[in-house]
């Protein structure tokens, strides 16, 4: 109870507390002045080539310990991150200039060919500073523009420059005792609940609340540098401008690495330190798409509605209203859906198949919506790096008893309660799609090793998957299917005939109605489709997961109605095949997510270099496609299921 009462303190003071507090993250760490502060390395990234690289492949200096990784989940080693410690410390508090960090070996004809390639390739270095990324401010055309991390290096006329100076400015807040505990951290603390009063708290602290850098290419003298040890001052003054270069690259000469650093007192709260990464841009833009899905929505609950109220309901009302023989002889003059009555729950052409991706899209979307809604409500903050991939991996996992529950008691609908196969179908269930997303990521992962990029999954953490895959995932959605065999079988309302109703000739292809209702979904998700893929391409901060959830919610709806209205079109003109085509119809937005993605590639990854690149791109955006597809396949078969047990069970027809 003790436990309980501590959440529930907690969850009200950050409610209570507002301006942009995020309930998970590290905790405030405490630096006393002189206080030693450690930077550490991220890969090296590109959205040239979208194929990350670890810090240490280039020439730079290694710490006087060596490099060692720091402690990673597995949400940041499936997303390339490497995160290791470096040379660069500073004491809290302390400006210093002048800083001599080292001097490399001469570069031999592989490093500088690997420093020209990186600096082509447009390669930024990502350092962080008590877990936030470092900034870079350029002003373009009056603009100020933000960027994480800073360049390799420029290329001006053939010659190529390198950044070995950097200028760092790190901002910092006194520190502020909480009374109570405020966060639970997740980032590189644990939980910390300080006391009321703690006499230890009297010395003065500040909080680490940005960290900005300047790149500078500087020309250093080699033989100054000769007997200077790491940390030592410069012997000269280093003025460093970032509008000139001047340390060309050469093979066969080394590169002198310096830095300098300033402190400066924020107004910036530690609460509030993130909002530099995370200004949200484009607010209008959102409600732009929420609006524009709300339009689509209203149109599509128009369509349901006519159907239901008028359509259905004054068939229904008129039939009951006759007496038997007037029933009889009405029997004989049907029309349209009361036709089908006998063939409408006739099984659908590969059942087992069709049961699996409903199992398996149910998995996905709830996965889906219980991440966005815990990262909408600031459970996944990117100050913890890695925790939404991380709660991904959990969340589907975890819903694999949704699946084998759904997957198997749909089988034994179709089969009339015929528990036969059901262990069969339950297996497929737990197989089917991390099947498909092992074969993809397995042929993406052999093109990553071959470019010894740090975002192939290294061979332990595959094993850790296939692990999670065959004693968590598989053993819970076996156990769903158990409770599905065991829940009591839908019972259809009508009859099915021995003979299959012969299906009339349609004036046009009802594939081609399909495949177009994938449009209506599409449109009110493209806008927010932007954003997304600017986020995982273009290496900006999404975090604007509460819109996102309300597109998520959205979609689900458009697709229930799409699928809803096209299963009823298809039954009017006597198509008794209703059970594909409800799954396809809404998820044939897949179709026209892909091509945006083909589109995207072309138009706005326009950079994007090399072969292996636009594979990896097209690889992973097929991976997404497949996913989306069993999803909201499931929303329009489950609702179209729903719709037509419904319809048919208002009637009795013999």
């Amino acid at each position: 109870m003790g436990n309980f009462g501590i959440w529930v303190l907690t969850i009200c003071l950050v409610f209570q507390s507002g301006h942009g507090f995020y309930l998970p993250g590290s905790y405030p760490l405490k630096h006393v002045v002189g206080n030693t502060l450690s930077v550490k390395v991220n890969s090296l990234t590109s959205i040239d080539t979208e194929m990350p690289f670890s810090y240490y492949s280039l020439p730079f200096c290694k710490p006087l310990e060596g490099v060692k990784d720091s402690a990673e989940n597995l949400g940041e080693l499936l997303m390339g991150d490497r995160i290791e410690n470096s040379p660069y410390k500073f004491k809290m508090y302390t400006n210093e200039s002048d800083i001599f960090l080292c001097q490399t070996g001469k570069l031999s004809s592989d490093d500088f060919k690997l420093l020209s390639k990186r600096i082509d390739e447009m390669y930024q270095v990502n350092l962080i500073l008590d877990n936030l990324p470092a900034i870079r401010y350029t002003i373009k055309e009056g603009f100020m523009l933000r960027w994480t991390g800073y360049p390799v290096g420029v290329k001006i006329q053939d010659a190529y420059y390198l950044f070995n100076h950097l200028k760092f400015k790190v901002l910092v807040h006194k520190y502020e005792e909480p009374d109570v505990a405020r966060v639970m951290g997740t980032g590189d603390g644990v939980e910390a609940i300080p006391t009321v009063g703690n006499k230890g708290s009297d010395v003065p602290g500040y909080m680490v609340v940005g960290f900005e850098v300047v790149p500078c290419s500087v020309k250093h003298d080699g033989n100054l540098v000769k007997n200077l040890k790491m940390y030592e001052k410069y012997p000269s003054p280093i003025k460093c401008e970032p509008t000139t270069v001047s340390m060309p690259i050469k093979e066969g000469e080394p590169i002198v690495f310096t830095y300098e650093v300033t402190f400066e007192e924020s107004d910036i709260k530690w609460p509030s330190r993130w909002d530099a990464y995370l200004k949200m841009e484009g607010a209008k833009v959102h409600w732009f798409s929420i609006l524009n899905s709300l339009m689509v929505i209203t149109f599509l609950a128009g369509i349901v509605l006519v159907i239901f109220l008028r359509t259905v309901r004054r068939d229904l009302t008129r039939y009951e209203e006759l007496d038997k023989e007037a029933q009889a002889m009405v029997n004989e003059e049907l029309s349209g859906w009361k036709l089908v009555v006998g063939d409408v729950f006739r099984a659908p052409s590969n059942p087992a198949l069709l049961c699996i991706m409903v199992g398996d899209g149910v998995q996905i979307l709830g996965m889906a919506i219980v991440t966005i809604l815990f990262a909408a409500l600031g459970f996944m903050s990117p100050a913890s790096r890695g925790t939404l991939i991380t709660g991904m991996l959990f969340f589907y996992m975890i819903l694999g008893i949704a699946a084998g529950y759904v997957a198997v008691r749909l089988w034994r609908t179709i089969g009339f309660g015929d528990h036969k196969g059901w262990v069969s179908v339950a297996w497929k269930a737990a197989c089917f799609f991390p099947g498909i997303a092992f074969s993809i990521l397995t042929i993406l992962n052999f093109l990553l090793w071959g470019s010894h990029s740090t975002g192939a999954i290294p061979f332990s953490l595959f094993v850790i998957l296939l692990l999670l895959w065959f004693c968590i995932s598989v053993p819970l959605t076996l156990v769903g299917g158990y409770f599905g065999a065991k829940a009591p079988h839908i019972e259809y309302p009508v009859r099915t005939n021995q003979i299959p109703r012969e299906i009339p000739a349609q004036k046009y292809p009802s594939w081609l109605l399909v495949l177009g209702a994938g449009t209506l979904p599409f449109g009110t998700l493209f806008i927010e489709l932007f954003f997304i893929m600017s986020s995982i391409w273009m290496g900006r901060v999404y975090y604007v997961f509460g819109f996102l959830f309300i597109v998520l919610i959205l979609l689900v709806v458009v697709c229930a109605e799409v699928s809803l209205v096209l299963t009823y079109m298809h039954l009017c003109v006597e198509d008794w095949k209703w059970w594909w085509k409800s799954f396809f119809a809404s998820g044939s937005v897949a179709i026209y997510i892909f091509l945006y993605s083909v589109n995207y590639l072309i138009f706005d990854l326009k950079s994007l270099s090399g072969s292996v690149s636009a594979t990896l791109y097209l690889g992973y955006s097929l991976f997404m496609v497949l996913a989306i597809m069993f999803a909201t396949g499931t929303v329009g078969f489950l609702s179209s299921f729903w719709f037509v047990h419904y319809l048919f069970s208002s009637v009795k027809l013999d």
